[in-house]
């Protein structure tokens, strides 16, 4: 190989991964922020006594009310773990408030219509994710309402007890606070996007898609290949979709919903958060559950 075309080849590689790279960008930052400016909405202007009074006693329907909860709470995975925590020192009971951080990333408005748009308009997959979602949510909470008592949250945390004053705050003054709080999450949330988006189009360059291929070549392996790239990758939820959708081509829908479900519950940074707030045990034994579900769930899906 002469040197000529030796640089000809990593240039055309390094073309590829860059159009591949700006491609994912540009499809995914209007959603990312969409979702970011609602979670300052949400942040300034709902309460969480206003939550805390909507759950129910009933350990059954507090789980149905925290998956439901979570459809109208936008928030990406990164953002989800700060708002469970409040959501616990407010008095939501552990189970409730599981079932909302897993559903909250995934079930909601901006995220289904992001996998609709990724996968070319194909209803199916918003459903299997949706649905998916749910069950796990709703499985996962009441496994813990059996298992848990109390709220899990590392001691030193429940200490910190900091009310935002909702009555003296005009509403102009809310209004900035939600733009200040849209700000940070962009940024905190746009440098995991850029790395996943990096990474995902490295890749789609660089690794052939006859090795993903043949690592992925029963249904089982193949879910777990995606749920471990889907931890890896660590995307946003709210752009997950336009990734996973490029493996379309090379892996089946089942381990494709398996990697948008998964990834949106667990990955590297919001595995991060949870071990800085809940106790470790819990955050093994949460995950464990959701792995086992979600990969069950992923091989029922036949598409």
């Amino acid at each position: 190989m002469s040197l000529r075309r030796f640089f000809f080849v990593v240039s055309q590689s390094f073309l590829q991964l860059n159009s591949i790279f700006i491609s994912i960008l540009i499809e995914a930052i209007p959603f990312v922020l969409i979702g970011v400016f609602i979670s300052g909405l949400i942040q300034i202007f709902v309460t969480e006594e206003m939550m805390a009074k909507i759950i129910p006693k009933n350990r059954f329907l507090a789980v149905l009310s925290g998956t439901f909860a979570g459809m109208l709470f936008p928030a990406c995975e990164c953002g989800i773990v700060p708002i469970t925590r409040r959501l616990l020192l407010k008095g939501v009971p552990l189970h409730a408030a599981i079932a909302f951080m897993l559903t909250a990333p995934i079930v909601n408005p901006i995220v289904l219509f992001s996998t609709f748009i990724a996968f070319g308009n194909k209803w199916d997959v918003v459903f299997y994710r949706g649905g998916l979602a749910m069950a796990v949510s709703i499985i996962v909470g009441l496994i813990i309402s059996f298992q848990f008592k109390g709220n899990q949250l590392i001691e030193a945390h429940s200490h910190h007890h900091h009310s935002h004053n909702h009555t003296k705050q005009t509403f102009l003054k809310k209004l900035a606070e939600t733009l200040h709080h849209a700000i940070d999450e962009f940024f905190s949330v746009g440098k995991y996007l850029i790395i996943g988006a990096f990474v995902a189009a490295a890749m789609q360059t660089y690794i052939k898609t006859s090795t993903l291929l043949s690592i992925g070549q029963n249904d089982v392996s193949s879910s777990l290949v995606m749920m471990g790239l889907s931890f890896v990758l660590s995307l946003c939820s709210e752009v997950d979709a336009f990734i996973a959708s490029s493996f379309s081509s090379t892996f089946s829908l089942g381990s494709l919903i398996a990697f948008l479900v998964f990834g949106a519950m667990v990955d590297i940074k919001n595995l991060l958060m949870m071990i800085g707030i809940f106790k470790k045990r819990f955050v093994l034994l949460l995950i464990t559950y959701i792995a086992v579900i979600v990969l069950v769930g992923s091989l029922l899906v036949k598409g």
